[in-house]
């Protein structure tokens, strides 16, 4: 049985789904959906355990993906930031005649670093994780600095991402140490060959989560996809360059139709 998450659907058009990142809700897409909207058919979700779907509490990766599959509409172009590229890749390899363009944003199908593979050290996550049992609400605003971390109007993006997000309900507590699980074992780098549809990789320069070499190393495992990088951004690219980023979204969009 899956269970009923949250959905705000705004606007006409082709489908479009918006999927959050680690610690956020789908109120980080505020502005972006507002203006998407007057082009497409948007739908945002609260993942399990976030937001106006908190009181559902965790599940592992495979449920999440089951679970945003389950009443996303039946042909979409699928678009996640950070944890939500994990999600929306992953859906988009078990079920790709439900994804009609995959569009990742400051996302890697491995984020936790290794050898010959630049990520999170794991000793940042495990940081995290600890800083989580303690105080969480003072560990999602840290997350949310390192987001903003060398954007020139990063206090701006910081304000803009607390305010939207702090106006749903927290996020669970085991949702989010689910999360940092997720984003410390997850690998798809073999899989995402496999991926059948248009895929769009963005990335902010800036990037202290989602280093810059991951793009270009992710040029090799993914030869045909198309990559733009927000040479001025960090990891979200969406708050700190609106404009610039739904106008290279829509290109994206239209150009594969």
């Amino acid at each position: 049985m899956t269970t009923a998450l949250y959905w705000q659907t705004e606007g006409e058009g082709s489908d479009l789904v918006l999927i959050h990142g680690w610690g956020m809700n789908g109120a980080v897409w505020q502005t972006t959906s507002e203006k998407l909207s007057q082009h497409y058919c948007v739908h945002t979700v609260d993942l399990s355990g976030y937001g106006h779907s908190a009181e559902l509490g965790s599940a592992d990766f495979d449920e999440m993906v089951k679970q945003v599959l389950a009443q996303a509409p039946k042909k979409a172009a699928w678009l996640g930031w950070s944890l939500g590229g994990l999600i929306a890749t992953k859906a988009a390899l078990t079920s790709p005649e439900r994804v009609s363009q995959l569009i990742t944003v400051a996302s890697s199908p491995r984020f936790s670093a290794e050898k010959g593979w630049r990520g999170i050290k794991p000793l940042v996550l495990s940081q995290f994780t600890e800083q989580l049992k303690t105080d969480f609400t003072l560990t999602v605003e840290r997350f949310m600095a390192l987001q903003a971390m060398g954007s020139p109007n990063a206090k701006q993006d910081i304000k803009l991402v607390k305010k939207a997000v702090f106006s749903r309900p927290m996020p669970d507590q085991q949702a989010l140490a689910t999360g940092l699980m997720i984003l410390a074992d997850i690998d798809l780098r073999e899989a995402v060959s496999q991926l059948s549809m248009p895929v769009c990789r963005m990335y902010g320069r800036l990037d202290g989560l989602v280093p810059i070499k991951v793009a270009h190393d992710m040029d090799e495992l993914m030869p045909n996809s198309a990559k733009i990088v927000f040479e001025q951004a960090s990891h979200a690219p969406f708050i700190s360059h609106n404009d610039e980023f739904i106008s290279e979204l829509r290109t994206f969009l239209n150009q594969h139709a």
